[in-house]
């Protein structure tokens, strides 16, 4: 009789991980709403309970872009924030055939898996280009592509619902995670080297510049030079230096802290200010661009770029209120709730 080797006996069967109970808490316990091709019931009561599945990002005023933008067959679109290619996957269909649509995007770890998903629904690159670059690189994306403008550009300024709900990217105090924030991790430093390094006088001015903090004074001098290495660690200090405010109003102040913060270490409004001098040149005639804010930093932004190309006749013509999402979208998705939209037409 053969004695069977130890090398050829079968490895043990090994189950899956599962978490206990009924309701995951960790991010990564949550795999069911990570695989929605899966298990599309599970991503179905979720959205039915008003909320966003783990790691999906649901786009904001689709339908409201859609119409303004009224995108045509032939056209050349380019979406500067692409994320979770929401808004793309609704555009490109109108494009065909015969349009392009270029979709750049500064994070190196979603690009991929959007580029991936807009494959699958069958746009190749004739259709469809990606593009890893900041959308201060507008033009040139645009001249790397053999193009001299577009008739559509739209910039959705909002953080994806992936990075946010992603623990290893620290861009959120829901889950604890690294306190890193940066959208490239691979280039700058992270919120946690920033927090080290700056004093309470910078530090208050960015808390009331970048999220209009009204207890920047009492934060600052607290986390200003502090090691703060997770995101639950922050957490705790802004907490501890706002005694005297209950539950809610410390929630709110914490969410301004980390976007006060996350605005800085990607430098985004020197991005988005140099998107908004390029626009007119990269832009057709009668082309349109729409542009989605999710504070008010951005919104004034945007809206005096706008205002000085009316004045300046390089648009035609510009919103003239914000558009806001429409309240059966801000209570199926309470992430939508602060947008705006605001957009500018060539002559």
């Amino acid at each position: 009789m053969i004695t069977p080797s130890p090398n050829t006996e079968p490895a043990p069967h090994r189950r899956r991980p599962r978490y206990s109970g009924s309701h995951p808490r960790r991010f990564d316990q949550k795999y069911k709403e990570r695989d929605p091709a899966r298990y599309p019931e599970t991503v179905r009561k979720v959205l039915a309970s008003g909320k966003t599945p783990a790691g999906m990002h649901r786009p904001v005023m689709a339908a409201e872009i859609l119409s303004l933008l009224a995108p045509r067959p032939g056209q050349i679109a380019v979406d500067c924030t692409l994320g979770f290619g929401g808004h793309a996957a609704e555009i490109l269909p109108r494009l065909q055939p015969g349009g392009r649509l270029l979709g750049m995007d500064v994070d190196p770890l979603e690009l991929p898996k959007t580029e991936a998903r807009l494959r699958a629904l069958g746009f190749g690159p004739d259709a469809f280009t990606a593009y890893h670059s900041n959308f201060a690189g507008l033009p040139r994306i645009l001249a790397q592509a053999g193009l001299s403008g577009a008739d559509i550009i739209l910039a959705d300024l909002g953080v994806s619902s992936m990075q946010l709900d992603d623990p290893a990217r620290g861009f959120s105090a829901k889950f604890d995670g690294p306190l890193d924030m940066r959208m490239n991790p691979g280039r700058g430093q992270p919120a946690s080297a920033l927090l080290q390094r700056i004093r309470p006088g910078p530090l208050q001015e960015l808390l009331e510049n970048h999220a209009d903090e009204p207890h920047a004074s009492a934060l600052a001098p607290a986390l200003a030079g502090g090691s703060f290495a997770t995101t639950a660690s922050l957490a705790v200090a802004i907490r501890a230096a706002l005694p005297r405010l209950d539950k809610e109003a410390c929630a709110l102040s914490t969410r301004r802290v980390f976007q006060a913060l996350r605005i800085a270490v990607n430098d985004e409004f020197s991005a988005l200010e140099m998107l908004l001098r390029q626009l007119p040149a990269c832009l057709r005639p009668g082309g349109t661009v729409a542009i989605l804010t999710f504070h008010s930093g951005e919104d004034r932004r945007v809206k005096r770029a706008f205002e000085a190309g009316i004045r300046a006749g390089q648009y035609g013509e510009i919103a003239g209120e914000v558009t806001r999402p429409a309240p059966e979208e801000r209570r199926a998705n309470p992430r939508s709730a602060s947008a705006k939209l605001r957009w500018a037409r060539m002559r």
